[in-house]
C-alpha cells in the first residue's frame, strides 16, 4: 500500500509537472518555427530564426531590458537595506512591543497589491516620480516576506559569534556587518532569485505608472507589442516571450541548488 502511495504522488508531481510547463514548451516550440508549423505541430518543418530577427525590430527590446534590469536592481538594493535591518532588529534587538510589530509586519503578507494600487499612484505622483525607475519600484522595498526570512536566517545565527563580536569592540552595525550579513548570503541569494524574478515579471504597476518607452520595462513593452491592433503572429509574439524570460531562465538554472537549500534551511529554523 505504501508503495502504491508513492507511485501515485510521484505520478501527480509528474502530471503537475507536464502542466506547468506544456506553455512554456509551447512558446519554444512557436519562436523557431512558422505560424502555421507551430499550431499544426509538424514536426519535420524547420527551425529558423526569423521570428526572433522580426521580433527584435518591432520594438525597442535593448531599452526595455535595461529598463528591467535598472528596476529590479533599484528594488532589490532597497530591499536588501531594508529586510536586513528589520530582520536583525527583529531577531536580535530587545525592544518594546517587539512580538507584536513583527505581527503587523508579516499581515502584509495578507494584502494584495492590488488593493494599494490607488494609494501608492497618490503617493508617486505627490513625490513627482511618476514614469520613473524609482516610482516603479519604490512600493516594493519594503518586503513582508523578505524581513520574515532575514529574520529567520539571523536567528539561526550563534550567540556566540555575536558576543565574541561584541567583545572586540564592534558595535550593532559592526556585528550586523561582520558577523550576521557573511553568514546569511546563501538566504540572499535566494531572496534575490524570488525578488528579481517576481519584479521581473510584475505587470499591473509597471503599467499604470510608466507612459514612455525611457522607463518602460520587458513585461509591458511585451503586451503592447502583442496587442491586437499591432497584428497577432503566434510565432513571434512566442520569440519576443522567450527573449523576455531567458534571463530568469537562465538564472534559476544555475542558481537552483543555492535557491532550494537557503529556503529549507529558513524553513527548518
Amino acid at each position: 500500500m505504501k508503495e502504491f502511495s508513492r507511485h501515485i504522488e510521484a505520478f501527480g508531481a509528474l502530471l503537475l509537472a507536464i502542466i506547468w510547463i506544456s506553455p512554456l514548451v509551447f512558446a519554444f516550440w512557436a519562436a523557431f518555427h512558422s505560424t502555421s508549423d507551430a499550431v499544426n505541430f509538424n514536426l519535420l518543418s524547420p527551425w529558423t530564426l526569423e521570428n526572433f530577427r522580426t521580433a527584435w525590430a518591432g520594438a525597442p527590446w535593448l531599452k526595455y531590458f535595461i529598463n528591467t534590469f535598472l528596476l529590479v536592481t533599484v528594488i532589490l538594493v532597497g530591499q536588501f537595506i531594508v529586510t536586513t535591518l528589520a530582520g536583525f532588529a527583529f531577531a536580535q534587538v530587545q525592544f518594546p512591543g517587539r512580538d507584536f510589530v513583527f505581527i503587523l509586519v508579516l499581515m502584509q503578507l495578507f494584502i494584495l497589491p492590488e488593493v494599494l494600487i490607488v494609494e501608492n499612484y497618490a503617493m508617486v505622483s505627490r513625490l513627482g516620480l511618476f514614469d520613473t525607475i524609482l516610482g516603479v519600484g519604490m512600493p516594493y522595498m519594503a518586503s513582508a516576506f523578505g524581513i520574515f526570512l532575514m529574520r529567520q536566517a539571523f536567528k539561526g545565527v550563534p550567540i556566540e559569534l555575536h558576543e565574541a563580536a561584541r567583545v572586540e569592540g564592534c558595535g550593532w552595525f559592526g556585528i550586523l556587518w561582520r558577523v550576521y550579513v557573511p553568514l546569511a548570503r546563501p538566504t540572499y541569494l535566494a531572496y534575490a532569485l524570488v525578488s528579481v524574478s517576481t519584479h521581473w515579471n510584475n505587470f499591473l504597476w509597471p503599467l499604470i505608472v510608466t507612459n514612455s518607452p525611457d522607463t518602460r520595462p520587458l513585461t509591458v513593452g511585451l503586451s503592447i507589442f502583442g496587442a491586437p491592433e499591432n497584428g497577432v503572429d503566434i510565432s513571434v509574439i512566442s520569440a519576443a516571450t522567450m527573449m523576455s524570460v531567458a534571463p530568469l531562465l537562465i538564472a534559476f538554472l544555475i542558481f537552483q541548488r543555492q535557491f532550494v537549500q537557503a529556503f529549507l534551511r529558513a524553513g527548518i529554523k
